[in-house]
């Protein structure tokens, strides 16, 4: 079946990011769409109000007469009773990632990879490439402040996408640019190990095209899988902060903004400017710039365009700025995560008190990152842990958010409730607020917001 064929598709887990993309490409190319979420949010709202049927219990009476294709994430249980009657009815069904990867291969894609980063830099490539006149297609991560969505359709034959580790889904992909910011150990209950977590990246890598590129931060270890690249007649630059072939230097903060450079054997622009603050904002900036220029598509506006990037949702977000209030929300939910957005705080604020609210996702990843969450969450003046968000997971004997705590040095801590957290806040209104986190923390904002105003 050809995708363009399809006139009624059913996604499993439409309000994810990744699978919502796909839901208003499929509807921009005409198709009906269906789909189930478990609980109603800001997405659903929006794919609803623009023509797609979203429902909200696991029912196969809201299951359309004909579908023409299932897709489905790895996010939803397999036991989920949708699922299991399509699979039964023999219904064609494919992963959210095999779809992605279908639409991508015929095209020139730029595929962003690496356990933090993703977002912003896929997110930055697609702002750079269409104001650089290259009207190219995206799926992001996060939705774009610039583009207003996580999807726009481009007329060009580029193509910038994720390249989501989960699951191994990048390996559906083959891109023409690969870009790859960072290789911390993550999902170490799909990999087992680090060292698997680092031999899937250059699985991923060994699929760029004839011709194509890698960019990777400079450091990684991935010393044997570049030379393998370049003698199967690839490309392999790498870039980073006051090193690489794509070099950033000369960091400062200027009236709030990042301010820096971007150098190479080809170019040298100085005084660039950047609304995002911290070190790894500078690193994916450098790796966009980077990108567009293999691309080709290097044009004199690129400093104007990189200067008004508005970010991406829930990515070092302001959601109150003013001199005496400062509130941020983050998607953090790794340690490295945790330690950039906290640093970034730090910069732009040095003396001020910093509050820091963090839910962790997922047991196996408590479990797992324990020791280095508290040392994150340790760089706060004060820290209020919630509850773990378990998405796809049951609990597991002995792994709270009082098991973070423990590990803690820091003395103004403790675990609350949303609603203990909510009368901390109006109690104890703090001057720098960040809450952090990748489950449901972000339903909190609108009511921390009201408080603060």
């Amino acid at each position: 079946m050809e995708l363009n064929d399809i006139q009624t598709i059913y996604f499993i887990g439409i309000g994810g990011i990744g699978m919502s993309a796909l839901a208003r490409y499929f509807r921009g190319h005409g198709a009906e769409v269906h789909g189930y979420d478990r609980a109603e949010t800001d997405l659903t709202r929006a794919l609803t109000a623009e023509g797609i049927c979203v429902h909200y219990d696991d029912d196969v009476r809201h299951i359309p007469a004909k579908v023409d294709l299932v897709v489905w994430t790895p996010a939803v249980p397999q036991d989920h009773s949708e699922l299991v009657w399509f699979r039964e009815q023999g219904y064609p069904i494919k992963k959210r990632s095999e779809v992605l990867g279908i639409i991508s291969k015929g095209k020139r894609c730029i595929a962003v990879a690496g356990t933090h980063g993703k977002t912003t830099t896929s997110t930055l490539d697609a702002h750079l490439l269409r104001s650089a006149g290259v009207d190219a297609t995206a799926f992001l991560g996060g939705i774009s402040a610039n583009i207003g969505s996580n999807f726009v359709e481009g007329k060009s034959d580029w193509v910038v996408v994720e390249a989501d580790e989960y699951d191994r889904s990048f390996l559906q992909l083959y891109p023409e640019i690969a870009v790859l910011n960072s290789l911390d150990p993550d999902h170490l209950d799909i990999y087992g190990t680090p060292e698997a977590v680092v031999e899937t990246y250059k699985q991923f890598v060994r699929q760029i095209k004839p011709g194509g590129t890698l960019l990777y931060k400079h450091g990684l270890p991935l010393d044997d899988v570049a030379a393998e690249l370049r003698a199967a007649g690839r490309k392999v630059l790498t870039f980073g902060i006051g090193a690489g072939d794509y070099e950033a230097y000369d960091l400062r903060v200027a009236d709030g903004l990042m301010a820096f450079g971007i150098k190479s054997s080809v170019f040298n622009w100085a005084n660039l400017l950047l609304p995002y603050p911290g070190r790894h904002n500078i690193e994916n900036a450098t790796a966009a710039w980077a990108a567009v220029h293999c691309a080709g598509a290097f044009t004199p506006g690129m400093p104007e365009a990189l200067a008004h990037f508005q970010g991406v949702k829930r990515r070092f977000e302001f959601i109150i700025r003013r001199p005496d209030l400062v509130y941020v929300d983050d998607y953090a939910h790794h340690p490295a995560e945790l330690q950039a957005a906290i640093a970034a705080a730090r910069m732009l604020f040095p003396d001020r008190k910093i509050t820091g609210v963090f839910q962790p996702h997922l047991y196996s990843r408590t479990r797992d990152f324990a020791d280095d969450f508290a040392a994150a969450l340790d760089q706060l003046d004060e820290c209020l842990l919630l509850p773990i968000y378990p998405a796809r997971e049951k609990p597991m004997p002995g792994i709270t958010s009082e098991l973070i705590l423990g590990k803690m040095n820091l003395l103004n801590k403790k675990v609350v409730s949303p609603m203990e957290l909510l009368t901390e806040i109006q109690n104890h209104r703090p001057t720098v607020l960040l809450t952090m986190g990748a489950g449901d923390i972000d339903k909190l904002v609108p009511e921390i917001k009201g408080l603060l105003l």
